[in-house]
């Protein structure tokens, strides 16, 4: 059950403009850059699924930086070398033209001036014609190898235009990085530009998803009229703006933003087209809604006019439980079922590792039950964990109901990597200590699977055991249906990032150093589909887990056969 995703690299296109006149170092920078890109055309990555490998771009980056000043000081340096040569000539030559043959009476002065013109206007010329870049380029054709793609800046794209929906904020909230969630925002906000937003609009374009191309594009379109200087401009803006308006069904807006981009660009050739097929369904559409009018059949066609406001048709039929849900809300927890929720010590049925040092235990949820372990995996645990899976990261996969194979999807969006007993004696003891606290076997289990979650890091709702309509779910294993599931939450996530149960209405959140249990199985051996969880969108944060997955095999005299498919 690993994740295989294969490792490659990314590369970003990352154009430099500071040539001015140089014409033969802008051709050199240019031939370097596509260069580069050639080669890293196939590389892939997958940065914006682990917020934990995206840290190692910040260094990268400052690596960049650091090169890039010492190029900048190099100019500065070459630029005063001729700004002084200059100054000096300048003087010079205003003594000199005011009386040229008594100047160059002067031997001296005779001899210095074929000097200058004949040697060191010739060293000035080599000076100037220095190229400084040549470590800056070197240094960015290596570190080109670690940039991301194309694929990453759409994914990290789309993550806040999930998070948007998941958490119900509005485009203001989003581009000035006032976003909820406590102490957040406060030292590392960050707001986006006009042509941040315009780029956000411009993808969900690309997927005909003109519900948030709208947002995005009146978003970037209000920041042009409060006077912000960005590369885009209002015209074409309002071109995607009146476009996608249309798209949704509202005619008379759309017509008002073309009459409005013509008044900016009368010869806006798209824009004249539009008009005059706006104009023309409008003026269509009006008379017909007058020839229906006062009818009853004309009112109920009236109401029935379809209007393609809101976001785009959705595959997940729990959508907006589950969403409810990553927000706090729809939670069904009664008083009286709450009531019957407790928090007590905990020795493991009397366990011996555990008999005078017991563990806290708290009942998070009824049915299905799922019990919450506080302190129940240290610090320097956590951290030997993720140091021994970082180098592993890889994009994390499900596996195909119809095909049995593993493969990415854009439902789950995190990297994961998988760590044995025999490889760390954390590791071992980890696993040790889940066998003594629920009194299942680990050693059919699965290994220990790290994940950490990405940019608006996510796994929509799912099952973790196999249904009866996938027989063949865990056959290669040999070890039986997932009776059980342990979740360590290996970091405190600022905002989002909770552990969801849409079907039941429960919601647990992450809190470091603790581990969350249910059993995804009856005692029958039947499925519990009430287990079925989701991992909601990371708002702020970096979410890290671990989780181990017992399977049936080896649980024979553990946990009893039920004689009643829900027992």
């Amino acid at each position: 059950m690993r994740n295989c995703a294969n490792e490659n690299s990314f590369c970003l296109s990352l154009y430099l403009q500071s040539c001015g006149d140089k014409m033969a170092r802008c051709a050199v920078w240019h031939v370097l850059l596509l260069g580069g890109l050639l080669m890293a055309a196939e590389a892939s990555n997958d940065f914006f699924t682990s917020i934990g490998q995206m840290t190692d771009l910040l260094s990268t980056e400052k690596d960049l930086v650091t090169s890039l000043k010492d190029y900048i000081r190099a100019e500065e340096s070459k630029l005063e070398q001729v700004k002084q040569w200059a100054e000096k000539l300048d003087k010079l030559t205003a003594v000199a033209t005011q009386d040229p043959e008594g100047f160059l009476g002067h031997p001296v002065n005779a001899f210095k001036l074929m000097k200058r013109l004949n040697t060191e206007w010739g060293e000035l010329e080599s000076l100037v014609l220095k190229d400084m870049s040549d470590g800056f380029i070197s240094n960015l054709t290596v570190q080109r190898q670690y940039f991301p793609t194309d694929e990453d800046q759409t994914g990290a794209a789309k993550a806040l235009l999930r998070l948007q929906d998941t958490y119900q904020l509005d485009t203001h909230t989003l581009s000035t990085g006032d976003l909820p969630g406590p102490a957040t925002g406060v030292v590392y906000r960050s707001t986006m530009t006009a042509d941040d937003c315009f780029e956000l609009g411009k993808i969900a374009y690309s997927d005909a998803d003109y519900y948030h191309t709208e947002l995005w594009m009146a978003q970037a379109l209000r920041q042009l009229d409060q006077g912000e200087e960005a590369t885009v401009d209002k015209v074409t803006v309002l071109d995607y703006l009146s476009y996608s308006i249309y798209q949704q069904g509202e005619l008379e807006r759309a017509l008002e933003l073309t009459k409005r981009l013509l008044r900016l660009d009368p010869e806006h050739q798209r824009a004249n087209g539009n008009l005059k097929y706006f104009e023309y369904s409008l003026l269509k559409q009006r008379k017909a809604e007058q020839e229906e009018q006062g009818s009853e059949q004309g009112e109920r066609a009236k109401k029935a006019a379809p209007v393609n406001k809101g976001r785009p048709k959705d595959y997940l039929p729990e959508r907006q439980k589950y969403e409810q849900l990553c927000r706090g809300e729809g939670i069904k927890l009664t008083p009286r079922r709450q009531s019957r929720l407790f928090c007590r010590y905990y020795n493991g049925n009397r366990h011996p590792r555990f008999i005078l040092g017991p563990v806290r235990q708290e009942d998070e949820w009824d049915r299905p039950r799922i019990v919450r372990y506080h302190d129940i995996i240290s610090h320097h645990e956590i951290e030997t964990v993720k140091e021994l899976a970082k180098p592993r990261l890889r994009r994390a996969t499900i596996s195909n109901p119809i095909t049995g194979v593993l493969e990415t999807a854009h439902y789950r969006i995190s990297k994961s990597a998988w760590l044995a007993a025999y490889e760390h004696p954390v590791v071992d003891r980890i696993n040790q200590r889940i066998q003594d606290l629920t009194g299942l076997d680990v050693t059919t289990a699965e290994e220990l699977q790290v994940a950490n979650y990405g940019v608006g890091g996510q796994y929509e709702p799912h099952f973790d055991f196999g249904r009866k309509d996938e027989p063949d779910a865990f056959k290669e294993l040999g070890t039986g249906n997932r009776i059980a599931t342990w979740l360590f939450y290996m970091s405190d996530v600022a905002a989002g990032g909770a552990t969801v149960f849409p079907e039941v209405g429960a919601a647990v959140w992450p809190k470091k150093g603790t581990a969350v249990f249910w059993y995804n199985l009856f005692a029958s051996g039947e499925g519990d589909y009430s287990t079925r969880h989701a991992a909601c969108p990371v708002l702020v944060g970096n979410k890290w887990v671990s989780n181990k997955w017992i399977h049936e095999r080896g649980q024979e005299f553990r946990r009893r056969c039920g004689l009643d498919e829900s027992e």
